[in-house]
């Protein structure tokens, strides 16, 4: 491909389109070339921010004629304007998950393969130096065969920021439905392993007030050879923390354990000026390299690093995890597919 990249935006619904605009915007070899988003007053105030054209619906949007779209909307919203995005031609990154069943999931993977165009779906943790250095020492058999992994993906209410988070009628649910799918992303990518088998617990004992959906979530994943890993999924840090949260890894193999914290790169600020610590993050951009890895795919007329498979897959696991919370039983990831 010859030329910038024209991007468009899909949706300022997500916490995480902030980050991509700033970092579309400066790529010398990217033009942003507008935002779409079904709520016009918000999507009219990020354009101002960040100093883009709004074009009001996906197809003014599409009619631009954009070579890839990023899909920031709200989850039930993924499958509309990734199915309507691929129609026109534009490659996809979609913002995770992927979809919130996995019937949408796949008919999301099924489009774009049906149209011809690259679908990515945004697991930056992939792009973290930290996981890709625990990767790596998998990979060479450091610590031997992995047979458990103790995972925490927690993080704040982020209904605090934008509060169709706590609406099962545009999340698709709540803690489990955002958190789980990066752990068992980077499960699958680091293990080289599918899941199998699925149990898991929820409730809504944190921000039961503010949400109306599970803020807390407990998932335990059997992979294929049968290790297995817990994911604690909840929404359990406090308005005062930090950051929006974090995610961690214990592995423990035959030879050997582990230790993964995937936002190592910082300093914690201590400041008379604030009302809590904050935490300055220093070393590499998981968002920047994700976002580097998808230009330059589509760029070169190649295969993303991560695909909508990846995605599917994941959303497997959370449509697996609802249903086993549902009847207090495993379910095999089979019934899931069938």
């Amino acid at each position: 491909m010859g030329g910038r990249l024209r991007a468009g935006l899909v949706s300022a619904a997500h916490v995480h389109a902030e980050a991509y605009a700033t970092l579309l915007l400066s790529m010398p070899d990217v033009e942003l070339v507008g935002l779409a988003d079904i709520d016009a007053a918000r999507g009219r105030a990020f354009a101002e921010v960040h100093h883009i054209r709004f074009l009001g619906t996906l197809d003014a949007l599409l009619g631009e004629r954009p070579d890839a779209v990023v899909v920031t909307s709200e989850n039930t919203r993924h499958r509309s304007d990734v199915e309507a995005s691929a129609r026109a031609g534009a490659h996809v990154l979609c913002e995770k998950p992927l979809a919130t069943t996995a019937a949408d999931a796949a008919a999301i993977v099924d489009s774009c393969r049906a149209a011809g165009v690259r679908l990515m779906t945004a697991f930056p943790m992939r792009f973290s130096a930290p996981v890709r250095s625990v990767a790596a020492s998998l990979r060479a058999g450091e610590v031997g065969e992995v047979r458990a992994v103790a995972a925490v993906n927690q993080g704040a209410l982020p209904a605090r920021e934008r509060s169709w988070f706590a609406e099962a009628a545009l999340s698709g649910g709540g803690a489990v439905m955002d958190h789980t799918v990066h752990v068992v992303d980077l499960l699958r990518w680091m293990l080289d392993r599918e899941p199998v088998e699925v149990w898991a617990t929820t409730n809504r004992i944190l921000h039961a007030a503010r949400a109306a959906v599970e803020t807390g979530g407990l998932v335990l994943v059997t992979f294929e050879g049968g290790a297995f890993a817990s994911i604690d999924c909840s929404w359990s840090r406090p308005d005062t923390y930090p950051t929006w949260g974090g995610l961690g890894m214990e592995i423990v193999g035959t030879r050997g354990v582990l230790d993964l914290d995937a936002f190592r790169q910082r300093f914690v600020v201590h400041d008379s000026h604030e009302a809590h610590a904050t935490w300055t993050y220093w070393g590499s951009d998981p968002d920047r390299a994700m976002l580097r890895a998808f230009v330059d795919a589509i760029r070169a007329g190649e295969e993303p690093p991560v695909s909508g498979v990846d995605g599917l897959r994941a959303v497997e696991v959370v449509e697996a995890a609802y249903r086993s919370a549902a009847s207090g039983q495993p379910v095999r990831l089979a019934a899931v597919r069938a």
